[in-house]
């Protein structure tokens, strides 16, 4: 049976197949939903924090994990960029070319190598894919290969320290249990179910103490109304 979740629900929405939501479970949580359609949101259904981000995208595009393809189709059309979209959905990147976008790939950003990019798009939560804290140097490395000398990389994070944080201000997190933003999630769509996947959130500060300590300039662009921010890297100089 098919784990491409993601993929099944847009195909299905933009087949006029279905409109059921993707419900998404973890385990101390109540679930949660994602309707299909914000997945196909234009650019004023999209949050400040994307807004901003495609905003400020110049030159060769990256859009990482770009689903059915919308902020990959506002470069497109209204900025008229080059852009490679890539998912592991090969449901979502089928859509994306439906859709008009001719360079999207089936690709695991990980075994992505020998091409370079002036932005690298990381949107809707673009940090889950670390997945642990203990991933983010190597994430970092090899996201810098792929990165121009003076490429911007545009991530959107969460600090999702409020959901353990009592009324009185109190912070309850088991500290032996490792980084408070590390979270398991598994999907469901109709009768298909994913495995249970690794997703990583992260407070401003300690993505910019790991982006600084693998040679990246950090800035903080924007905050949205939900913890949620925008920040944009840049390799430091090799003359400082």
């Amino acid at each position: 049976m098919s784990k491409d979740i993601f993929g099944e629900a847009i195909k299905d929405f933009y087949n006029k197949n279905s409109t059921e939501d993707i419900i998404v479970q973890a385990p101390d949580f109540d679930d949660d939903i994602i309707p299909v359609s914000y997945l196909f949101r234009d650019h004023l259904g999209m949050p400040k924090i994307e807004q901003k981000a495609l905003e400020i995208a110049f030159g060769d595009v990256l859009d990482v994990g770009c689903g059915a393809g919308s902020h990959s189709l506002f470069l497109l059309k209204e900025k008229k960029l080059p852009v490679h979209a890539i998912d592991i959905s090969e449901g979502a990147i089928e859509i994306c070319k439906k859709r008009g976008i001719t360079n999207a790939n089936v690709q695991d950003i990980f075994d992505l190598k020998q091409v370079q990019y002036d932005t690298l798009l990381f949107l809707m939560n673009g940090s889950g894919i670390i997945g642990k804290l203990g991933n983010i140097d190597r994430f970092f490395v090899h996201i810098k290969s792929l990165l121009k000398p003076n490429g911007q990389i545009l991530i959107d994070s969460s600090d999702i320290s409020y959901l353990f944080t009592e009324d009185d201000g109190t912070f309850w997190v088991d500290a032996s249990a490792g980084y408070y933003g590390e979270m398991q999630y598994r999907l469901k769509y109709k009768n298909l179910k994913s495995d249970w996947f690794d997703w990583l959130y992260l407070d401003y500060n300690t993505l910019q103490n790991a982006a600084n300590a693998n040679g990246f300039i950090c800035e903080l662009l924007l905050e949205g109304e939900n913890n949620d921010y925008l920040a944009k890297l840049t390799k430091v100089p090799d003359s400082l």
